[in-house]
């Protein structure tokens, strides 16, 4: 891959990540129970928030593995170790955003029945389909390429 399509991607990234930490700290503030609130009635009187904010460090953990995966292949070191553990975390961090967004939804449905939920049920729905196809691509993709590592590795003790 050209280098200069490994930086476009992790570009792609660092835009990612810092759109999503804008719409984090963003959002709260317009939300129709909290147009005319404090910031610290935003913040600590929601613990639904609070569980947001615990759960999207998987999430950002995850762009930066993503991001160092790039840099590993932009210098050609993508047949290393480090490039499988890093594509080991971005599993792991995707199985844990499934397991918090399966947590809210039971949340959603347990906690607050009277309210109209489908939106939020609906939204939490897509983004497990779209974390559990992220962690079955990533695990794909690090038995790969631990099976080319291997192969390397052997190739490099023969010769």
């Amino acid at each position: 891959m050209k280098r200069s399509s490994t930086l476009f991607l992790q570009v792609v990234i660092v835009l990612i990540g810092i759109g999503a930490l804008a719409l984090m700290l963003w959002e709260p503030h317009i939300e129709g129970r909290n147009a005319h609130a404090t910031l610290f009635q935003i913040y600590f009187n929601d613990p639904f928030l609070a569980y947001a904010y615990i759960a999207s460090i998987a999430f950002f953990m995850a762009l930066y593995q993503a991001f160092k995966v790039l840099g590993y292949i932009g210098r050609n070191e993508v047949f290393s170790q480090r490039s499988v553990k890093a594509l080991r975390t971005i599993k792991y961090c995707a199985m844990t955003l499934v397991t918090f967004i399966m947590g809210a939804e039971a949340y959603l449905l347990i906690a607050r029945p009277d309210d109209d939920i489908a939106g939020g049920v609906f939204i939490g729905l897509l983004m497990i389909i779209v974390f559990g196809i992220i962690a079955t691509v990533a695990a794909m993709f690090e038995r790969l390429l631990q099976n080319a590592v291997d192969i390397k590795s052997e190739n490099d003790l023969t010769v």
